[in-house]
């Protein structure tokens, strides 16, 4: 059903136009919308006009005119005033609404097919009937992006994304719970993931400048078929989650580039709170200086090269040696050793998630 401040809206217009009064009514006669304070009929003589067969009936100076579908009366449009034109004003009010209620439920189909396709809750035979009712490709190159949002329920947030991206391109945006909006977007077939991940920081970019909010991306694989658009949401679901523990410092997050970090995220924890001990003993990452670890990372990001590392660091190559040598002797691991370095860099992805997890 449309809203009592759609229905007043569309009738306010009409008036403004035509200079002529518009009740609407629903099916037990209540009235939802006007354009004057009071109805020259009874309710108990709309009761009596919807009970009969008649679509439309003219009562003194006042048309009614029934708006239907699938042979259930929906509404009730009374425009008063005398004379033929009052009559076709009332015809003109009662066929805007019926439009849109109707692209209001087809609206809403679509949402509802969506959000039932991303969470794999639809037969197969059901998706391809459903999909040719609401004339979509069923063979079509396809991707989803997750946008993640700070604020509940961020309607900015979905109004500038709804303003990059148009249904009539094939892309289409809907919700499944109040943080994350999802976008299956329509792309040709050869659009690599490069093209995909620029596309994401124009809608972080966007998002960022128009309506000033920090939103995070993450997108699925592309895929070739409506019933596999599950697989992507899924892929796109799991590089959001694996981006906030892994890749903190990233706004754009794919399911391609995950790498390591999807492989422990799909760790059981037990096998995790092992590798962990055997790793840094029973204090875990606790034990271990946070100078230590912030110089151990900043050795991983520049290639575990000693001179540049200690450059950025402002400290004597020495210095940095010495601070290896005891991580060293704690967990036994030489990070100027390739082997124990990749231990060492695997130990706190593991302790990050393990630290998503508690949290």
């Amino acid at each position: 059903m449309l809203s009592n401040q759609i229905l007043q809206t569309s009738i306010e217009e009409l008036k403004t136009i035509t200079r002529v009064d518009i009740w609407v009514c629903d099916s037990t006669g209540e009235p939802l919308a006007s354009t004057c304070e009071s109805l020259a009929l009874s309710k108990e003589t709309i009761l009596n006009f919807l009970a009969s067969p008649a679509d439309s009936q003219i009562i003194g100076n006042s048309h009614l005119v029934k708006i239907a579908e699938g042979g259930e009366v929906l509404y009730v449009v009374v425009a008063q005033g005398n004379g033929e034109e009052v009559y076709m004003i009332g015809r003109i009010a009662a066929s805007q609404i019926k439009n849109l209620s109707k692209a209001y439920r087809e609206k809403v189909d679509r949402n509802r097919f969506f959000q039932s396709l991303f969470l794999d809750n639809m037969l197969l035979v059901d998706l391809y009937q459903k999909a040719k009712k609401l004339h979509l490709e069923v063979t079509a190159p396809r991707v989803v992006f997750l946008i993640e949002t700070k604020d509940q329920q961020d309607g900015v947030v979905r109004d500038v994304v709804g303003n990059m991206f148009s249904p009539q391109s094939g892309d289409y945006i809907t919700s499944i719970d109040e943080q994350n909006l999802i976008l299956l977007k329509s792309i040709e077939g050869e659009t690599s993931i490069q093209e995909l991940t620029t596309l994401a920081q124009s809608i972080v970019d966007t998002v960022n400048a128009e309506a000033m909010r920090r939103v995070r991306v993450s997108f699925g694989n592309p895929v070739e078929e409506l019933k596999e658009v599950s697989k992507s949401y899924k892929e796109a679901k799991m590089a959001l989650d694996v981006g906030k523990i892994f890749y903190a410092e990233k706004t754009v997050v794919s399911y391609s580039s995950l790498g390591i970090g999807r492989l422990i995220y799909q760790l059981p924890v037990s096998l995790c709170k092992l590798f962990m001990e055997e790793v840094f003993g029973e204090q875990g990452v606790a034990g271990v200086e946070e100078e230590t670890l912030h110089t151990v990372q900043k050795f991983f990001e520049n290639n575990m090269n000693i001179s540049e590392t200690s450059r950025q660091l402002y400290v004597h190559r020495n210095t940095l040696v010495y601070r290896l040598e005891r991580l060293q002797e704690c967990t036994g691991l030489d990070l100027r050793n390739f082997e124990d370095a990749l231990t060492f860099k695997i130990a706190l992805m593991v302790a990050n998630y393990m630290k998503y997890l508690e949290d």
